[in-house]
């Protein structure tokens, strides 16, 4: 027979366990527009799309999260690795900050040449603008489109 203290530790250690695979790790992913598809663009100064994002975090506007640690807003580059797609003087091109959800405008008009091959990628924050990191590196995803 166990003691009633080893069963109570069995029992802590349990709920412990549940408890840390209850969370989630953060997941994003890019539902639209898919891999490889060609956009038309429209006349539009911002040559805007949308993109369609799906986490299993809450997406809701900057500092409407409170102590929730699965929810928060999503940034977006486009041709992530450098700057020329950016909203001039922006780290980024676009973000779902001020109204959250799964929908975030891409804005092709700010790239030096908005037709073409582009990578779209969005980045998982937090309340306060901060990457949500998995084993030290940002969530994010990619996705490639050609636009015309």
């Amino acid at each position: 027979m166990l003691s009633s203290v080893l069963k109570i530790s069995l029992a802590l250690m349990a709920l412990s366990l549940s408890a840390a695979q209850a969370q989630e790790r953060p997941m994003l992913e890019i539902v639209w527009p898919k891999a490889g598809i060609i956009i038309n663009l429209g006349d539009d100064p911002e040559k805007a799309i949308g993109v369609v994002v799906k986490s299993n975090f809450a997406l809701r506007p900057a500092g409407q999260c409170g102590e929730s640690r699965q929810c928060g807003h999503v940034h977006m580059k486009i041709d992530p690795d450098g700057d020329t797609c950016n909203i001039p003087g922006r780290p980024y091109n676009s973000m779902n900050s001020d109204f959250g959800g799964e929908l975030i405008k891409a804005r092709f008009g700010h790239c030096p040449v908005s037709t073409g091959t582009h990578v779209v990628g969005i980045l998982l924050a937090d309340d306060h603008h901060r990457p949500i990191l998995v084993d030290g590196k940002p969530v994010t995803a990619l996705v490639t489109v050609t636009t015309r």
